[in-house]
């Protein structure tokens, strides 16, 4: 009996993974609204039903798409406003590799559906506790969401260039590295100054 309970949550975590990663590949192609979960179901070769005993609908799922991250918390990492241009350069700059094709998609992903409002809504919540709280708390003081925003709106522009204008390499390697990793940090931090 107790094999047969393993075996069943074994297969269980492997269907729930299927059904994410079906999803995930129909909302980067697709907007939340034009996705359907009998189109998700047939992709993952599951039961529809399965979707809203795994994620309570298509919002679960969707919820559960964007907010997958290998890296939460990410925003919290540094520990003083002082820290944050440099910080937020780095991550610019740096961001290769399958992390950044995760961050590019899930960009797409975001920018796709969110005129939909209950994606929108989703994506607006998921921005806000992920990226803008942490962001405002760490600088405090007067103006601190105003210029939390400031920097999301710098992130998200460079989201652009790397997504959907497919502007790559910010820096190539060394001494450029470091020149673009500078001018980035400035750019960070006039944005926390004005």
């Amino acid at each position: 009996m107790e094999r047969t309970t393993s075996i069943k949550k074994r297969d269980a975590i492997a269907t729930r993974a299927t059904i994410l990663a079906a999803a995930r590949q129909r909302f980067l192609r697709e907007s939340y609204d034009s996705v359907g979960l009998r189109d998700i179901a047939g992709d993952a070769g599951v039961d529809v039903a399965l979707i809203s005993r795994y994620f309570g609908g298509k919002e679960g799922l969707f919820r559960e798409v964007v907010s997958h991250d290998d890296r939460p918390g990410v925003f919290r990492e540094p520990k003083s406003i002082a820290e944050l241009p440099g910080f937020l350069a780095q991550l610019v700059v740096e961001d290769e590799g399958d992390d950044r094709q995760l961050r590019m998609e899930m960009f797409i992903i975001m920018l796709r559906s969110a005129s939909s409002p209950k994606a929108g809504e989703i994506i607006r919540d998921l921005v806000h506790l992920d990226v803008l709280g942490p962001l405002a708390e760490l600088i405090g003081g007067e103006h601190s969401e105003l210029r939390a925003n400031m920097l999301l709106a710098i992130l998200m522009g460079i989201g652009v260039l790397s997504t959907i204008m497919r502007v790559d390499n910010f820096g190539g390697s060394g001494a450029d590295r470091d020149e673009c990793t500078e001018r980035f940090r400035c750019l960070f931090e006039a944005a926390l100054t004005c």
